[in-house]
């Protein structure tokens, strides 16, 4: 025990359970910051891709992991000369108000600095009752 004296000892318990709104949050920061990558790749005109690692098993049974690419989809679009973006979470646009669906932004940098202020507003908090009806009906279509 005398080699334990100089150490701060506790009693800690872990957290088994994490809060599912912020699991929600830090998922939609995740696909924002995709997002963000993806304009400035467009701005400077290269592609971007991003890389996955998965396990997948040879001839022989024996597993392994691979890094694949994953094709991420542009949450922008053409909207008569400018563009359209829209905040997605899985498959289903979030409301950011009650009458609108899409930022307008006039130009590559635009939709970068629209998807920094909705990365800020999701990370605050802004849009947590958005994103919990989102999820909701995002898991009805996997129910029976």
């Amino acid at each position: 025990m005398v080699a334990l004296q100089g150490l701060k000892l506790i009693s800690a318990k872990r957290q088994v359970q994490n809060n599912p709104l912020l699991l929600r949050r830090s998922k939609l920061v995740g696909r924002i910051d995709e997002q963000i990558e993806l304009a400035q790749a467009a701005i400077e005109q290269r592609t971007y891709t991003k890389q996955r690692v998965r396990s997948v098993r040879d001839e022989n049974g024996f597993r392994s992991s691979v890094s694949t690419q994953v094709r991420v989809k542009q949450w922008w679009f053409d909207n008569n000369g400018k563009f359209a973006l829209s905040i997605r979470y899985g498959s289903r646009v979030i409301a950011l108000s009650a009458k609108s669906n899409a930022v307008e932004c006039a130009t590559l940098k635009d939709v970068v600095a629209a998807l920094q202020v909705v990365k800020a507003a999701v990370a605050g908090g802004e849009l947590d009752a958005q994103i919990t009806a989102a999820s909701e009906r995002l898991r009805e279509g996997f129910k029976e």
